[in-house]
């Protein structure tokens, strides 16, 4: 009746059993050991082919119903002469901690390990062995169950297939991105908030120590490849170690709207900010910053992406910088002139001195020697304008030989002074090239009460123009008198 009683549990048992036989391997055990093998892992492992071995000495005695469903089964003896089949492969493995634990003289174990069903198919197995009493010596009887984890399995091989997946986005992404832990910061928001703190912008300013404390609260909890090529960084180790040389000087700012934008809940934005690289590099940056979905009431995980836009900023400056300059001369170019113009003439500020200067000679220098001995005076004019005239004044080339210097809040006296220092520095550079001597007319005016500019620079245009028209009549008259005098000294020797 026990018997009958306990075949109906077996046979109605909702998982796999299996009854065994392990007294073959018991009996390869006892050979080994009379061998001296008393590391039995290291000993199949060496040769997997013992594994195989033991495997074949085990004689299925017995098998349940949902042994032969899992395994698509007819009968027993259609699985036992199909279990080359069921054990293979990669069940070697792992069936090398079975007969270890039988080996060291366990009564029980356990694995995870893979069978095939007969058509073939995979499966992950939950194995559960146990010696029965009274075959403890022999192993004659083993109780195994095969709990099929296939489909927890493939759940844990996806689920690990994903975060590899993400980690490897993350790792070789092309923009430099960081995790990092923003806890703290919320905490510290919150308390300003509790206190009754309604204008967060104006207790920023009124508290700036309060920003300094949040930057320190940030905790950096992982970095990518990209990030590490970015600052100049040759580990993680060290870019953590050195973040303050990262995060620094311009960077304050711009954080403290990152924090206002925190302040007022959102949790994604992006600006522009100003990093440095370890090497002291600068890099422009556009920063995005996200709160993981998940996190949004810790701020506990958020990620930061950083994109290099140095090369851009640099390029927009240098586009600016055309925009606004004389390419040739590196002074100021006429728009930047005109506009500046304008801006004096809205501005109160008064007085304001112009000087005009054209310089001499420059349209017989390209005739006679060519332009780019005419590109080169213009050079060195450009050199002796860029040392002699400092901010708030500006000095630019207005015209192909032409040049103004604005003075704004410049009196008369301070015109004639730059006047001065122009010269000064003129003669001091044609001393480097007395072959190639530079000359300058000029012309100032300084704004009377209610003249507009457009008068003021007319006056010293004038000036100028009377200059140089004074400057090329010393020259013809000097010319004249060389002339007649060569001829003179010409007849006299002719005479002789």
């Amino acid at each position: 009746m026990t018997e009958a009683f306990d075949s109906d549990i077996f046979n109605l048992a909702p998982i796999a059993m299996w009854i065994e036989d392990f007294s073959g391997v018991q009996a390869l055990f006892e050979t080994w050991r009379a061998q001296g093998v008393t590391d039995i892992r290291a000993f199949l492992r060496e040769d997997l082919s013992r594994v195989a071995a033991s495997s074949q000495r085990i004689r299925v005695l017995d098998v349940n119903r949902k042994t032969l469903a899992l395994f698509e089964a007819d009968d027993a003896d259609h699985l036992r002469a199909n279990l080359a089949t069921v054990f293979r492969d990669d069940m070697l493995e792992t069936h090398i901690n079975e007969l270890a634990a039988l080996f060291d003289g366990a009564q029980s174990f356990s694995s995870t390990t893979v069978n095939y069903t007969l058509s073939g198919r995979r499966l992950d197995i939950q194995l559960r062995g146990s010696v029965l009493p009274g075959h403890e010596a022999t192993l004659g009887k083993v109780l195994l169950t095969t709990e099929d984890i296939t489909e927890r399995e493939d759940a844990r091989r996806a689920e690990a297939h994903q975060r590899l997946y993400a980690e490897g986005i993350f790792e070789h992404s092309p923009v430099s991105l960081w995790v990092e832990d923003f806890s703290r910061i919320k905490i510290l928001i919150e308390s300003v908030r509790a206190s009754g703190i309604s204008d967060f912008r104006t207790f920023m300013d009124v508290h700036p120590e309060f920003v300094r404390q949040c930057m320190s609260e940030i905790r950096v909890i992982d970095v990518n490849k990209a990030t590490l090529e970015l600052f100049c960084a040759p580990d993680r180790m060290e870019l953590l170690h050195r973040l303050g040389e990262i995060f620094r000087d311009a960077m304050e700012k711009p954080f403290r709207e990152q924090l206002m934008e925190l302040w007022n809940g959102n949790l994604f934005h992006h600006r522009e900010v100003i990093n440095y690289a370890l090497d002291g590099s600068e890099r422009h940056i556009l920063l995005h910053f996200s709160v993981f979905p998940g996190h949004e009431n810790d701020w506990s995980r958020v990620q930061i992406a950083l994109t290099d836009i140095t090369a851009r900023k640099k390029a927009e400056a240098y586009l600016e910088y055309l925009g606004k300059h004389d390419v040739l001369t590196k002074l100021y170019n006429r728009a930047f002139y005109a506009e500046e113009i304008n801006r004096m003439e809205r501005k109160s500020l008064r007085p304001v001195s112009a000087i005009i200067i054209d310089i001499n000679g420059l349209k017989e220098a390209n005739d006679q020697l060519g332009h780019d001995a005419g590109d080169a005076l213009l050079r060195r004019f450009g050199e002796i304008l860029n040392g002699a005239v400092l901010k708030p004044n500006h000095a630019a080339r207005i015209g192909g030989d032409e040049f103004a210097v604005l003075m704004p809040g410049a009196d008369a006296k301070a015109a004639s002074a730059m006047i001065e220092t122009i010269n000064a520095l003129l003669t001091i550079n044609n001393q480097f090239y007395s072959s190639a001597q530079l000359s300058m007319s000029c012309g100032a005016a300084t704004s009377e009460p209610g003249e507009s500019m457009e008068s003021v620079v007319k006056r010293a245009d004038q000036m100028m123009y009377e200059q140089k028209r004074a400057y090329y009549e010393k020259k013809n008259a000097a010319e004249v008198s060389a002339t007649l005098l060569a001829r003179t000294t010409g007849g006299k020797n002719g005479k002789r």
